[in-house]
């Protein structure tokens, strides 16, 4: 957005790629490209900042599969999320009225909702269709889907999309997180870069280039003051990393505010090279680039609130994505990739593989036998990997009504500081975590209107 309005834009990157969450490499064997973490992206086609730019034309290309999510239950089952309403509804049973009654008004509304969800900011579009979906997103999913929906389909449905907010589904506004993300899969799909998220990133770089921006890769900055020269930096940090680069610039009442802020659950990842495709007793699941694997609603609230409380479920929530099945660039012919992950307590060190695998087998068995090698990310292993992702949270923040529009702190615009040459764009800040680029476009529009 700096480049496109005319500045002389650098960019520096610690590492030796560009991309952050965006990275794709071969993890386990040669020839299996994994998604490091990033992999389905709701917002992907959605994101107003994306539609402005010409990514295409830079290499990017999305992949669909026919359903945007499934979610498999023991009796061999599974409930699945498409792009129509009444489509998914035939999944859910007795409850497909009522998710339709739920997601079509949103749907019809869909172009107002994102517009204010993506610019909170601001003043919405049409306050009677927000508040009509406030009350809904604002309330915890446990509440909302007991009002809504009578049997397990449609709760397990709703608790999966609910999960990714990680907070307990007890907690407001967990509900929103579903509503959203449920939202998304109807008006836009659930799509995946072709060839790995690292295609995005290199689509993005490759248009900043263009635009006649640079980009510095093995370049880390420990203090600010080494950049003396800019009219304005931009910090894709969170606020423990912030403080480390440029604290002494900021006045003592700010730093304490920064100190304050909370970070949420870890992730544990794991990346699966396999022999063949998953072998699902639900055979809808192979219809689906993402499953989630968690059974009902009551397991999936229970497993989410151990976490909160600092424990480790036995048979934890695991949002696995499947992309090889859609996408044949990603593994040698005949076999696949398998990228999945658990919430585990922030900075937690248990070793998670062996429950992530026992859900796996659990909805599909003889997993384990197709397994021909892993990779594993510990919490630890993803914050060395971005120091974004502190003690493994990869939202950089706890997203609960305190910290959802109010992040990293109190202020207006939030992605200003004190100090007029320096801004916040990471996930830090509104509206959180999602590869969206909507932190980015809101802290240029700050730089832009403050400095120049």
């Amino acid at each position: 957005m700096l480049a496109r309005a005319g500045k002389s834009v650098r960019v520096l990157e610690a590492a030796d790629t560009v991309g952050g969450g965006m990275r794709s490499a071969e993890l386990t064997l040669p020839g299996f490209i994994h998604d490091v973490c990033s992999a389905i992206h709701p917002f992907g086609t959605a994101s107003p900042v994306f539609r402005q730019f010409p990514l295409t034309s830079h290499g990017l290309k999305w992949d669909y599969s026919p359903a945007e999510l499934a979610h498999p239950f023991d009796d061999g089952s599974a409930a699945v999320l498409m792009r129509s309403t009444r489509e998914t509804g035939r999944s859910l049973g007795p409850d497909g009225d009522a998710w339709h009654d739920l997601m079509q008004p949103l749907v019809d509304s869909a172009d107002v909702i994102l517009d204010s969800l993506l610019n909170p900011l601001h003043a919405a579009r049409s306050p009677i269709t927000m508040g009509r979906f406030g009350l809904q997103a604002l309330r915890s999913a446990q509440g909302l889907s007991n009002t809504l929906f009578e049997a397990p389909r449609a709760k397990g449905l709703f608790a999966g999309l609910a999960a990714h907010s990680f907070l307990p589904l007890d907690q407001s506004p967990s509900a929103a997180f579903g509503i959203v993300l449920g939202l998304l899969g109807h008006v836009a799909g659930w799509p995946f870069p072709h060839s790995g998220s690292q295609k995005m990133a290199n689509a993005l770089a490759a248009y900043l280039e263009s635009l006649g921006g640079e980009i510095v890769t093995g370049e880390r900055v420990d203090n600010i003051d080494d950049l003396s020269q800019a009219d304005a930096v931009l910090f894709d940090l969170t606020p423990r990393q912030l403080l480390r680069v440029a604290g002494h610039r900021f006045p003592d009442g700010y730093r304490r505010r920064l100190t304050r802020y909370r970070y949420g659950p870890g992730a544990f990842k794991v990346d699966f090279a396999l022999d063949g495709p998953i072998p699902w007793a639900a055979p809808e699941c192979a219809q689906a680039a993402t499953v989630h694997l968690g059974g009902t609603f009551e397991e999936i609230a229970s497993g989410e609130r151990e976490v909160a409380d600092g424990k480790h479920p036995q048979r934890p929530f695991v949002l696995a994505a499947q992309q090889s099945l859609f996408d044949s660039s990603r593994a040698p012919a005949g076999k696949h990739t398998v990228w999945a992950y658990c919430h585990v307590p922030n900075g937690s060190t248990v070793d998670m593989t062996e429950r992530i695998e026992a859900q796996f087998e659990r909805f599909a068995p003889g997993f384990r036998d197709r397994i021909l090698a892993k990779s594993i990310l510990a919490p630890t292993e993803l914050e060395g990997h971005n120091a974004n992702y502190v003690g493994g949270d990869i939202n950089g923040g706890l997203q609960d009504l305190r910290q959802m529009f109010t992040r990293p702190l109190v202020r207006i615009p939030p992605y200003t500081t004190p100090d007029r040459k320096i801004f916040i764009c990471s996930s830090s800040t509104p509206p959180g975590g999602g590869v969206h680029g909507i932190c980015g476009f809101h802290a240029a529009r700050s730089a832009l209107r403050r400095v120049w």
